[in-house]
Formats: structure tokens, C-alpha cells, sequence
């Protein structure tokens, strides 16, 4: 597997775009994943420039990733808002050359007290089961982020395989995130039944208690587990680091730098990056 990064560590702290793809290339990563909004004010002018920088360093681009907590709204024209959205994150993606679109779909509301949580369910599946096929047709995959939240749709390893059953495109996959399966209680022996299901991971620590994006060994995820399980699904896709605030922002470098070695390190002890 490919080792990676998403790209949003570097902005975060003022490092510009393609200043930070540079440094992601320098660094020794194989591969970048795009945080970019393309209805975002100046987004085709973005777009292009970073894909002629990574077609320059030759740094692949794998992943595009966006956050669409609409797609299950209660409201018709904010849904069809957002799936018109999605769709234009799949072109971006297909412009940039990459694999999947990374989809993160948000909570049910109200506490599931006021609009029925079958129904919420029902429109994420329906939405993804078009947003599937509109990807099919461009040779792209969509990967669900697990979100360890009370209230997430899919919030666990159960409820992942549920919604990809109701959804029944081959194309809609499940994005493995390892702090977020230890957050959610889920056990490395489960991913076993994502077999033929997966497409991506994420790769972060955290405190076991609350949503972090540390460097792995910076808290206390037992990383080798599930990076055999993941191993062991047999999938060609990519790992990629998820790093989010830096403690230290003028050493940034220095911290993606730590994340990038400690990663490095755990894939070649089960012979994983390659």
C-alpha cells in the first residue's frame, strides 16, 4: 500500500497549496489526498494548480475529501443542493486523476426524537445509492467515513456494513479511519467483514476518549492490529495520514515530518508500504 497524506495539515498553518504539496513530496510520501470545496470562490483556478503541480513532482493524487452533512437534511432543496455538490467533488476527482471521493455524511437531528432515524437513513442510502453510479460511470469509487459520534449515521463497524448493504453499489465503499474504529469500540478482528468492501484508510492517534488526529505514538492507539487486519483484506488502496492542529504550528514541518516516520515505520514492520 501507498502511504499518504491529506493535504489541509499544511493550511491550517500557513503553508500555502502547492507549498505544501512540495514539502509533502520532499518529505517522502507517495501519494497526496485533496481537502478542496470545489463550489469554493476561485476553485477551478485551485484545481488546475494543483493538478499541474503534483503532475509536476509526481505525487498521485488519491483521494478527494469533503464533508456533505446535507445529503440528509430535512429539507428537499438543501438535499438536492448537496447531492449537486457531491456530484461536482466526483468531477473534481475525475480531474485530478484520483480514485475515490472520501464522503462524510453527517448526524441524524433532533436527538432521532423528531424525525423518524429510519427515515434520515433512508435518504443518505438513496442519495449515495446515485451519487454510487454517477461515480461508476467515471471509474471512481466513493469511501464512507466512519464518524465515532453518538449521533453519526454510520458510527460503527455495524451500522458501516448495514448502510453499504442498503446502498448496493459496488462502487460505494468504506473508508477505514483506525482512530476513529478505537473511538467506536471497534475491534480489529471486525474488519474482516469489509472484505471486498474497503477502498481507503486513515491513519491518526488519539487519546481514546475524544476525536484527535494526532501522530500515531502520540496517544494510545495499538496501531499494529489493525493495520494486519487492513493487511489481510487484501485491497489496493492507500494509507493516509489525517492531521489535524498541530499543538506547535511554527513547527509544523518538523510534526508532519514525525507523523510521516512513525507511519513509515509501523507498514514496513508487517510489510505494508510498498
Amino acid at each position: 500500500m501507498k502511504l499518504g497524506m491529506i493535504n489541509s495539515a499544511w493550511e491550517q498553518h500557513g503553508i500555502d497549496l502547492l507549498s505544501g504539496l512540495e514539502r509533502t513530496k520532499e518529505i517522502g510520501f507517495d501519494c497526496v489526498d485533496i481537502f478542496q470545496d470545489p463550489l469554493d470562490p476561485g476553485a477551478d483556478e485551485r484545481i488546475t494548480a494543483i493538478k499541474a503541480k503534483c503532475d509536476e513532482i509526481e505525487l498521485p493524487i488519491i483521494s478527494v475529501v469533503g464533508v456533505s452533512v446535507g445529503l440528509i437534511d430535512f429539507n428537499p432543496s438543501v438535499q438536492e443542493f448537496h447531492l449537486a455538490r457531491c456530484k461536482r467533488y466526483l468531477d473534481m476527482a475525475e480531474q485530478l486523476g484520483a480514485k475515490n471521493y472520501l464522503l462524510v455524511i453527517g448526524e441524524y437531528i433532533w436527538q432521532k426524537e423528531v424525525i423518524p432515524p429510519e427515515e434520515q437513513w433512508k435518504w443518505g442510502a438513496e442519495h449515495c445509492r446515485t451519487l454510487g453510479e454517477y461515480a461508476t460511470e467515471r471509474d471512481l469509487e466513493i469511501v464512507l467515513e466512519l464518524e465515532p459520534f453518538d449521533m453519526a449515521l454510520v458510527n460503527n463497524l455495524s451500522e458501516m456494513g448495514r448502510f453499504l448493504t442498503d446502498v448496493d453499489v459496488p462502487a460505494v465503499k468504506a473508508n477505514i479511519d483506525i482512530s476513529h474504529m478505537l473511538l467506536s469500540d471497534s475491534k480489529p478482528e471486525e474488519l474482516a467483514s469489509l472484505r471486498g468492501r474497503a477502498g481507503h484508510v486513515h491513519i491518526s492517534d488519539c487519546d481514546g476518549k475524544v476525536h484527535g488526529d494526532f501522530p500515531p505514538g502520540d496517544g494510545v492507539v495499538d496501531f499494529p492490529p489493525y493495520l494486519q487486519a487492513i493487511k489481510d483484506l487484501e485491497f489496493d488502496g492507500a494509507i493516509s495520514l489525517e492531521l489535524e492542529y498541530s499543538p506547535e504550528p511554527e513547527k509544523i514541518v518538523e510534526w508532519v515530518t514525525k507523523a510521516y516516520d512513525a507511519t513509515d515505520k509501523l507498514m514496513q514492520e508487517i510489510n505494508l508500504r510498498g
